[in-house]
């Protein structure tokens, strides 16, 4: 074979690969809870972080595999260095970019925002992975732990005003959106709300939230971009949800909130917010198929439903929201965090249901192939990607074999 159509083939073969992993992107959300805050401080005492709550973990039934166990130990992601060593790890297998669980409330400012802003965006590597936000604008609870009889105590509120909201998107579109590996979805930068209806209601109505919606995509086109890609999660999309929106104009049902909004994407962030077995498949333990079919199913469902928004399947490492209780009390069904842990949660069963996720946009064929993934280090939530004792980087290593 002639040597100039020998590397002519061989330039080829790689802009195919390339192509082929163009085709996907895969994101995970990213929990900043592993490094000292001041609020936290306030709350907990000093020096306090999530990874004493990690350790505290008991196990709680015969065969629960608790503590948890991290091969690199209890690292400051603030620090610049850990976030490199990060970076270079989702990069290396197949992952494209963090989405931050991001947070500001009204009687705190920001929270947890230096494992973003101190660590990640101050690594020297940081280009090797795009990053966004998703706007956890839930009610903060005092679930680090919580106690069986008092579990669900709000420490601070996710409502919003609106002289809030102008302040958070001027900040959003100046610090993060204009980052030059900030992830952008046709040129747009994607930002997530977790919480759309405290959202609305926090703003008074769902005609003031869609003016909020239409201010941040101002600020965004006065930034240079094309406006902003609107992200919403799922787990709020049902009609028990939709008619606790308050204010006039309440949305009809689902698209018409989309449409409201001008959302172009739909997200999910764990399985546990469409399993349907909660309180019927057993406890303390159910078998991960059971939520992963109740996953799937939606995943096809939505988009059936709502072929006109983008929807990004989720795929969940695992759950086990136990070391959030209180490790005194008993250990039975109750409202979260006393949720089942599902078993049978191995690399091999995470590589399946990824490859799932991975048909599912093939015949599903959007623009943008894009499978999110809980998480990088819920790992009091038992779902985390980096490294633990049991399976050391298993689970990253089946990201990389479906989406290499």
């Amino acid at each position: 074979m002639p040597r100039h159509i020998a590397i002519s083939l061989l330039l080829l073969a790689s802009l195919t690969t390339n192509a082929q992993h163009r085709d996907y992107q895969v994101a995970v959300y990213y929990f900043p809870n592993y490094h000292p805050d001041s609020i936290n401080a306030k709350w907990h005492g000093a020096g306090w972080t999530e990874w004493d709550v990690v350790k505290a973990a008991k196990p709680r039934f015969p065969g629960h595999e608790q503590p948890k166990v991290p091969t690199w130990g209890y690292f400051n992601e603030a620090d610049p260095a850990w976030a490199a060593k990060e970076i270079d790890l989702a990069a290396d297998n197949g992952i494209d970019c963090f989405i931050y669980d991001w947070y500001w409330y009204s009687n705190t400012g920001q929270y947890l925002q230096e494992g973003l802003e101190k660590g990640f965006l101050k690594a020297p590597n940081r280009n090797r992975l795009k990053f966004a936000i998703m706007w956890a604008n839930h009610d903060w609870l005092n679930i680090q732990p919580a106690t069986f009889d008092n579990h669900r105590v709000a420490l601070t509120q996710g409502e919003v005003s609106m002289g809030l909201w102008d302040t958070i998107s001027t900040y959003i579109v100046n610090h993060y959106f204009k980052q030059p590996n900030y992830w952008l979805i046709d040129g747009k930068p994607y930002f997530s709300i977790y919480e759309i209806v405290t959202f609305i209601n926090g703003l008074g109505g769902t005609d003031s939230a869609r003016k909020a919606i239409a201010l941040l995509d101002a600020k965004t086109r006065a930034a240079g971009f094309p406006g902003v890609h609107l992200n919403i999660m799922s787990w709020m999309l049902n009609p028990g949800f939709l008619r606790q929106i308050a204010g006039p104009a309440r949305p009809a049902d689902v698209q018409a909130l989309l449409n409201s909004l001008s959302a172009e994407s739909v997200s999910t962030y764990c399985y546990i917010h469409h399993y349907n077995g909660v309180g019927r498949d057993g406890f303390p333990t159910v078998p991960v198929e059971k939520p992963f079919a109740d996953m799937k199913k939606y995943w096809y469902d939505f988009v059936a439903r709502y072929p006109d928004v983008l929807y990004t399947p989720n795929i969940s490492m695992g759950w086990d929201a136990s070391p959030r209780c209180m490790q005194s009390d008993r250990f039975a069904p109750h409202d979260y965090p006393w949720t089942p842990v599902f078993a049978g949660t191995t690399p091999q069963a995470f590589e399946s249901q990824l490859r799932e996720a991975r048909a599912f946009l093939d015949k599903y064929n959007p623009k943008h192939k894009i499978v999110v993934i809980n998480a990088w280090n819920e790992w009091t939530e038992g779902s985390f990607l980096l490294p633990e004792k049991k399976y050391g980087d298993g689970y990253l290593k089946a990201i990389k074999a479906v989406f290499p």
